[in-house]
This record gives C-alpha cells, structure tokens and sequence, in this order.
C-alpha cells in the first residue's frame, strides 16, 4: 500500500509527461514551419513522403499558427491602436476587435481547404496529378509565412512588414512539382494561376472583414 509520500510523488512525477508532449507538439509545428521557409526544396521532399493526416494539419498546425496573426491582431487594434496626426490614437472597440480576430482565425482554416480546392482543380490544366491530400498539404504548409509574419499586427509601425507574407507564393511554386508532380516548366504558370485566384479571394475577404468588424484593412 503506497504511503503518502509516495502518491504525491507518483502524482507529480506524471505531470512532466503531459507537459513534454505539449512542447513537443509546438516544437514540431515550429521545426516544420522553420525548415519549410529555410528549405523549401528539402522540406517539400519530406511532406511529399508522408501521410496527409488531416488531424495534425488543421488541428495542430494550422489551429496553433492561425492562431498568431489573429491574437496578434486582437492586441495591436484594440490596445496599441493605430496613432493619427490630428486624432491622436484610434483603437478598435473590444466587442469588434474580439468578434474580427475570431473570423479571421476561421477563415485560416477556410483558406487552406479553399486554396487546396483550387490547387486541385486546376492540376489537370498544367499537367499535374490530382490529389486533393497532397494538395491540401502544399496549401497549409504553403501558408506558414503569412501565419508568422502576422506578428508585426502587433505593432502598427511594423503592419508593413507582412507583405513578407508573399514568401508563401514562392514555397507554394517550389512545391508543385513535388506534391503535385506538374512538370517543372509549368509549375510557374501554375503557380500564378493558384495565387492570382487566391489573392482575388484575400483581398474579399479581407475588405469583408474589415467592413464588418471595423478593422483597419491590410493586406
């Protein structure tokens, strides 16, 4: 029969385990989302090797890095506001701010499908192989540099630096003859059909946003 002493010990010793399978999880999700936008070409080959778990990718991934421009967001236009010359600095209402953050952490995950659809359909068209996993896989992890950069929401001197986000468009080219096996001469063209469709979507969306909650509008 365990005394005491023993439980507690016992009790806590199952606390690290739980603890070391959460950092374990993000550091996972940041090692992916590191060597994809520091080697794409290498990167590209190992998720083109394995199993398109929708789980991890929406659940894991795309639930823990949405979740970086939308928290970002929240704080810059609610409490650092946006400073004005003549009105001094501008915020925007908690109610709103809470209410947009939430409907752009949705949308990541509506993005992703919509951007994988569109992957997809238009495979045939450039002489690549439909395969709506493989490309649901190239739309999230093409994704991860809009997700990261929108920490500078955080700041709004820094909102411009989210333009770097455009870096996905090029991991998205480099990983279409990979995942998608579209001959290489015509995965640019691909690309741009892909990008062109999902700009014209991010700027809807993005004005949509903006126009319901009162948020300041950037690209």
């Amino acid at each position: 029969m365990k005394n005491q002493y023993e439980v507690a010990v016992g009790d806590m010793e199952t606390l690290p385990a739980s603890d070391t399978r959460e950092e374990d999880g993000l550091a996972k999700v940041f090692g992916r989302a590191g060597a994809i936008m520091l080697r794409p070409s290498a990167e590209w080959t190992v998720v083109a090797q394995e199993r398109g778990d929708l789980s991890y990718l929406l659940n894991s991934y795309v639930a823990i890095l949405a979740g970086i421009p939308a928290l970002s967001g929240l704080i810059g236009f609610v409490a650092i506001g946006v400073g004005t010359p003549n009105a001094g600095t501008l915020r925007v209402p908690v109610f709103p701010g809470l209410l947009g953050a939430v409907f752009g952490y949705l949308f990541a995950f509506a993005a992703v499908y919509v951007l994988a659809f569109i992957i997809n359909v238009l495979a045939p068209r450039f002489g690549a192989s439909k395969n709506f996993s493989e490309a649901l896989k190239l739309a999230v992890y093409s994704y991860t540099p809009v997700w990261i950069t929108g920490i500078f929401l955080l700041l709004p001197g820094l909102w411009f630096l989210t333009v770097l986000g455009f870096y996905s468009y090029y991991l998205l080219w480099r990983g279409l003859p990979t995942l998608m096996k579209a001959p290489a001469e015509r995965a640019l063209g691909y690309a741009g059909a892909v990008v062109f469709a999902a700009f014209v979507l991010r700027i809807l969306i993005g004005w949509t946003e903006a126009a319901l909650f009162s948020l300041p509008h950037v690209i």
